[in-house]
């Protein structure tokens, strides 16, 4: 039996509930859950610390190991997100680009992602520029690329979606 531990991490857009084993995290969310019983390892406190320094601006890429149970399909998408540079955004359809009659199959591997920002689902927009499919809400989703895009320094001021 695999042990599991949490750590709950106020960030400013609502509380992030962060999931692990002793060696992975496989999942961060903003979803509410239960943590009676769950007890802070040393892998959880450091993905909270991260997510921490994600928020207070000083980390733009996280170190600490994930594994989220799904396919090999939905994991190779999950690795491609991973790739998407901080700040920056991707339509569907170019995120699909090598595979483009498995646009739909990505996108919905995309909303199966248990690791939100760590494995940035939130960096993937419509086709149109406009944001679509975001599980914690697409305020969060607004909130997330405008927090990348001023640490950064790039693009607009504001977002304009």
């Amino acid at each position: 039996m695999i042990n599991t531990y949490a750590s709950l991490y106020g960030s400013p857009i609502g509380p992030l509930h962060i999931f692990a084993t002793e060696t992975y995290v496989y999942k961060a969310s903003f979803a509410d859950h239960d943590l009676t019983g769950f007890t802070e390892n040393e892998l959880s406190a450091r993905a909270a610390s991260e997510f921490r320094a994600y928020f207070d601006g000083s980390l733009r890429s996280f170190t600490f190991p994930v594994d989220q149970p799904g396919t090999g399909f939905q994991k190779s998408v999950w690795n491609q997100l991973r790739e998407i540079p901080y700040a920056e955004t991707i339509s569907y359809a170019r995120f699909s680009a090598d595979r483009p009659l498995a646009i739909r199959a990505m996108a919905a591997a995309n909303g199966k992602n248990n690791v939100i920002i760590a494995v940035p689902c939130h960096r993937v927009i419509g086709s149109d520029g406009k944001l679509v499919g975001f599980a914690a809400g697409l305020w969060r989703k607004k909130w997330l690329l405008q927090h990348e895009r001023d640490v950064a320094g790039t693009g607009q001021s504001t977002l304009k979606f």
